[in-house]
């Protein structure tokens, strides 16, 4: 098994461009269906569509959300088509396995005054660390990053004085998107004033870098913001800047198409979902605030 895992993650990474986390992430959903299957006296070679109906309907009880199962079922269905590609079996058990609705949920977007009280006044905390924290999170807000994309960039992916970055995203897609003046001004100030400080005379590509001099992990980075919406006293969530960017982009009269290439998204089915959001919203005032609703 761990052979034909190890044969379907190469093909991936070389035929489809797929990031280190992606590979990850279906390394990680394969493993545990393996395991059903080794349980069951299967094989990635004879097992049948039961096999994974049955696996679903064990995530299900195990809690698993809707957004887990449909990347399981990815997961699975991308594995068996490549064995049926290379005539590893005759048959595509998975083939016409149906990925459940996406976005039940809405993504959570912070309210503007929220973003502002994460962005300003942070007593207490070192300048060294402030400097690079605030310019890490002005950039998330301001170009709609994902956490990933965020803390691989490089110093050369940055043009600060023409004001856009430019980010390599899901599939290793590159894509161009502009930079806000204020974020423009806080990572400017970060590296005039502390990573150099940071190589004590070495050097590395990265923007943001650890007291060490490493890159920074998403893992730190989310400690970081968890941190600093501790002292602002706001909830947030793992992707909320990503989403509170899309959203006030949207509500600020942004179109969809435009939207969309700022993301990276591949299919702009869902860039979508967040006029659903602003409609959500929408709805909420009119509620709140119409005497008659």
């Amino acid at each position: 098994m761990k052979a034909a895992l190890s044969d379907f993650l190469a093909y991936l990474a070389a035929e489809k461009g797929l990031s280190k986390n992606t590979l990850e992430s279906y390394g990680r959903d394969l493993a545990g269906f393996f395991g059903f299957l080794a349980e069951k006296k299967s094989c990635p070679a004879s097992f049948g569509r039961e096999h994974v109906l049955d696996y679903l309907d064990r995530l299900r009880q195990k809690g698993f959300s809707t957004a887990s199962l449909a990347r399981n079922i990815s997961s699975i269905r991308g594995f068996s088509g490549y064995q049926v590609l290379s005539s590893r079996r005759a048959d595509d058990p998975a083939q016409h396995l149906e990925t459940p609705r996406l976005w039940q949920r809405l993504p959570k977007a912070l309210p503007l005054a929220e973003i502002k009280r994460l962005l300003e006044g942070k007593e207490g905390v070192p300048a060294r660390f402030k400097a690079r924290d605030i310019a890490m999170i002005e950039l998330m807000y301001s170009s709609g990053l994902r956490v990933s994309e965020l803390v691989s960039l490089k110093t050369i992916d940055l043009n600060l004085e023409a004001g856009f970055v430019r980010v390599t995203g899901k599939g290793s897609r590159e894509r161009v998107v502009p930079i806000g003046g204020r974020a423009i001004r806080k990572i400017k100030h970060y590296m005039a004033c502390c990573r150099e400080t940071r190589l004590r005379g070495g050097y590395s590509d990265y923007v943001f870098l650890t007291s060490r001099g490493g890159p920074m992990t998403r893992q730190r980075f989310w400690q970081t913001l968890k941190f600093y919406a501790g002292l602002a006293g706001v909830s947030i969530n793992p992707h909320a800047l990503r989403h509170s960017f899309a959203t006030h982009m949207l509500e600020g009269g942004a179109d969809l198409r435009s939207l969309q290439k700022m993301l990276g998204h591949s299919d702009i089915s869902t860039t979508q979902i967040y006029t659903k959001v602003s409609l959500e919203r929408a709805r909420r005032v009119y509620r709140e605030r119409h005497p008659r609703a």
